[in-house]
């Protein structure tokens, strides 16, 4: 199954389009590997997804046949490492100021 649509089946990405151009942005790995939107993945494969101050690290524990429901689709992976970082701070904005 392709990476793009795996990330949406699974639920980890909420829609194909957005999974394509994180694919195309070099925001998804597949075992260490920059990984493109038709990169083919298998059960055992680790996937590395890099998403504004989240940082997220699963392995695929299966490969669904057809769209599973809500409560299977957690079921596609295991987490190995999540990470959340606060947001960054912009260069231009002047010290003491924070964003609305």
């Amino acid at each position: 199954m392709r990476i793009d649509k795996f990330l949406k089946l699974s639920r980890l990405i909420k829609r194909r389009t957005i999974a394509q151009l994180a694919c195309e942005q070099g925001r998804v790995f597949v075992n260490d590997r920059i990984a493109k939107p038709g990169h083919v993945v298998k059960v055992g494969d680790k996937v590395h997804i890099e998403l504004g101050s989240r940082a997220l690290t699963v392995e695929i524990a299966s490969v669904p046949q057809r769209a599973p429901s809500v409560q299977e689709a957690s079921s596609l992976y295991t987490v190995l490492e999540e990470i959340r970082r606060p947001p960054e701070r912009p260069d231009w904005l002047p010290e003491g100021e924070e964003l609305d």
